[in-house]
């Protein structure tokens, strides 16, 4: 292991401590998660004199308002907001707990990495569907709900990753996602970018997506592979193998493997098609089209 143990000094551990496992047993309390949300960014920002004088009916400027009005999540609105497929009721309690995850990564705290990784792996705990022991998650990790998404144990997911879970997103023991990686769940018509699929996106025990890579929704990163650097992976990669390009192909079985793996020229199964996950919208739903286009191709 390449590594060394790093600590806190004694006083900054116990301070560390007691804040984790108050913001930690406040989200699993009865307390309004919009009202502990708003707490804990007014004390992490610094703010607390200037909030509790707005709160007191004290003058404050325009932009002042909005900055403290910003620290509850019930007065900003996501992209994912607008998507309608999805689970309103899950939706709710996810929102504030993204809209908290958010905004500590606009701290400075965010930069203290022994403190930023205990506060975010106690946070995917309220917010992932599941979260395992000993991950962590490193700066600017962006997902469109959080709800849809299960993480094993000692996984590390690095800096500027999106993990897209509009549809699902599993992902297993020991992976190692790099700085950059896109992983998505949903994908887009080709003709109309209105129409939506949503999938179910794997990546298995032990694989490893390596720097700037993209994995496309529904796709299953099998046990032990690797994408290479900025490779754009379009289809299942089996077990065992190293996948590089765009689109990714595989080039190699990992060096120790050959005897269990798939070779590489074998005819590789790609289960995406059945990793749809279907949904239905209401019928008085009303659409709202934001391109306002006519897609109609010359040749239809």
């Amino acid at each position: 292991m390449t590594k060394r143990h790093v600590s806190l000094p004694a006083e900054a551990e116990e301070g560390l401590n007691a804040f984790l496992d108050e913001v930690d047993r406040r989200l699993s309390s009865d307390e309004d998660t919009c009202d502990v949300v708003e707490d804990v960014l007014v004390d992490l920002h610094g703010d607390r004199d200037a909030y509790e004088r707005w709160q007191a009916g004290g003058d404050a400027s325009p932009a002042e308002r909005v900055r403290l009005q910003g620290y509850d999540p019930c007065n900003a609105t996501l992209e994912s907001e607008y998507y309608a497929e999805k689970d309103e009721d899950a939706f709710q309690d996810s929102k504030h707990l993204q809209w908290l995850w958010r905004q500590f990564d606009a701290t400075p705290m965010a930069d203290n990495v022994e403190f930023a990784l205990r506060f975010r792996r106690m946070l995917a705990d309220h917010l992932f569907e599941e979260c395992g022991d000993n991950c962590r998650f490193f700066k600017g990790i962006s997902f469109t709900y959080g709800h849809n998404i299960s993480v094993g144990d000692n996984v590390v997911v690095h800096d500027d990753v999106h993990l897209d879970d509009r549809g699902t997103l599993t992902i297993g023991d020991r992976v190692s996602i790099s700085d950059g990686v896109h992983i998505y769940s949903h994908d887009h018509d080709i003709v109309d970018q209105t129409d939506v699929e949503n999938f179910h996106t794997i990546v298995e025990d032990d694989a490893r997506l390596t720097y700037d890579s993209m994995i496309r929704a529904g796709v299953k990163v099998g046990e032990n592979a690797v994408v290479g650097s900025r490779a754009v992976v379009q289809s299942d990669v089996p077990a065992h193998h190293v996948a590089v390009g765009m689109p990714a192909k595989s080039v190699r079985v990992k060096p120790g493997w050959e005897d269990v793996a798939e070779p590489v020229d074998a005819d590789h199964e790609n289960g995406r098609a059945a990793r749809e996950i279907p949904y239905d919208l209401p019928d008085d739903f009303e659409r709202f089209d934001e391109f306002q286009r006519d897609i109609e191709s010359p040749g239809r």
